[in-house]
């Protein structure tokens, strides 16, 4: 008889990380509970975890302050949006870009994307200024998806290419993704299909590169 999977604690309170992430999961046939069904309530420390210069370092901070609140095995992850005209911000700031920290959800991410607009006209603005053309809107998306158990810890990172644009499209997604346009997707992140950006999503590469990795090793 074979034993039953311990379950995986993921360590995120974003639903649209939770809904993206749901399916993946099942493809690899692994228990995963969220804070809420695990009995984590929210704190006010959780605001203060990611204060580093990495993805790397923020997702490990997340999945090492949750395994040790829960003693289970932790997922968690730390993504963002990296723009080239904007010497790579957003970047580990994404979240909290527009510095409005009064404001989460749809809010938050409308003062976000209206930050992430203002710059890329200001970007504009100076180049004109010395005859420049227009800014480049290249872009990617980028996140380190982070495990950390009794085992040990591992990390993967998983991007996709892409570009601003100026005018949101699409009604799926969250945070910028009405306003990054995929050519592997064929339109933005909020206009592909959710069952796709699982796939191919920055966040989808990241933990489809660790959860084989994680059960090479027998971790999972």
């Amino acid at each position: 008889m074979v034993a039953e999977r311990a379950p995986i604690l993921l360590g995120t309170r974003s639903w649209g990380k939770l809904r993206e992430l749901h399916e993946l999961f099942a493809d690899f046939d692994l228990k995963v509970v969220d804070l809420d069904a695990a009995g984590i309530a929210y704190n006010e420390v959780e605001d203060q975890i990611e204060v580093y210069a990495t993805f790397e370092e923020n997702a490990l901070a997340k999945a090492r302050y949750y395994y040790g609140l829960s003693g289970m095995p932790t997922l968690a992850d730390d993504s963002g949006l990296v723009v080239d005209a904007l010497g790579g911000a957003p970047g580990v700031l994404s979240k909290r870009f527009s510095g409005k920290t009064d404001r989460d959800g749809w809010d938050l991410d409308v003062s976000n994307n209206a930050k992430l607009l203002r710059e890329m006209e200001r970007v504009d603005r100076e180049r004109s200024a010395r005859g420049d053309g227009p800014a480049l809107r290249s872009a990617r998306y980028m996140c380190v998806a982070a495990y950390v158990g009794a085992s040990g810890e591992m990390t993967r990172e998983g991007t996709i290419e892409g570009s601003v644009i100026d005018k949101p499209r699409g009604t799926g997604g969250f945070g910028y993704d009405p306003y990054v346009e995929v050519p592997e997707l064929g339109g933005t992140m909020a206009e592909a299909a959710w069952e796709l950006k699982a796939k191919v999503s920055h966040r989808g590469r990241a933990f489809r590169a660790l959860l084989p990795a994680l059960r090479e090793v027998g971790w999972t």
